[in-house]
């Protein structure tokens, strides 16, 4: 008598290696994630009556396929819609002159590193030393700011590019108390945007490279235009 098999937990590995398949000519890699993908039909088995056998994504896997496609932009939209909150909140809160999606380079240690912060901002002022750029790196997901953790290069390099850096969590994502000391912590809620704990703050001038960063790029744009001055 056959025993019913357990349900496979399936993971993120799993999702990925059934996109590498779908991708793929589908050769066996013959190794634990590909034996829980068979076993649970996203995968099955292709045997030619010429050449060698091969694996294909079943109409269940391609299923699952579309399904991740869609939390994922689902977690997209919703990383979007807090990084235009948080742009609008400093351009229209805090008179600061914001970008999103800037392509910066940083060098916190040996290496140069190509980061790009979230929202980037800096003081609406001519005088260089008082520019004190700030970046916000938006987190709406636990698992995408646990990986983020997991990366002090990228941490250091965000703070070597500004005077204060702020992780700005959706609600429920964490607690302050789990950020680093060396970063600002802010949340966003249904009615605004509220800083938990203010971030170390350091003198420091904009780099050339950076200036020419914003130079070229065009920041946010204010909600409402500013009252004309006579």
């Amino acid at each position: 008598m056959l025993v019913p098999t357990p349900a496979i937990a399936l993971s993120r590995s799993h999702d990925q290696r059934l996109r590498q398949m779908y991708r793929s000519a589908g050769w066996p890699c013959q190794d634990t994630v590909e034996i829980e993908l068979l076993a649970a039909g996203l995968l099955e088995r292709v045997r030619p009556a010429a050449g060698p056998e091969h694996l294909r994504v079943s109409d269940l896997g391609i299923q699952r396929l579309a399904d991740a496609l869609n939390r994922n932009r689902a977690v997209l939209d919703a990383h979007e819609a807090l990084v235009g909150r948080v742009a609008d909140h400093v351009v229209e809160q805090q008179g600061r002159i914001a970008w999103r999606g800037l392509t910066l380079l940083a060098k916190p240690g040996e290496q140069w590193l190509h980061l790009r912060p979230d929202v980037f901002s800096i003081r609406n002022t001519t005088v260089e030393d008082y520019v004190e750029p700030i970046v916000h790196e938006i987190k709406v997901k636990r698992a995408d700011l646990r990986a983020d953790l997991k990366k002090p290069d990228k941490r250091a390099g965000y703070i070597a590019l500004s005077s204060q850096f702020y992780y700005v969590l959706a609600e429920g994502v964490a607690e302050a108390d789990e950020i680093p000391p060396e970063c600002g912590v802010m949340l966003a809620t249904a009615d605004g945007v509220q800083t938990l704990r203010v971030a170390p703050k350091r003198a420091m001038k904009l780099s050339f490279g950076t200036f020419m960063a914003l130079a070229k790029a065009d920041p946010v744009r204010p909600l409402r235009e500013p009252a004309p001055r006579f």
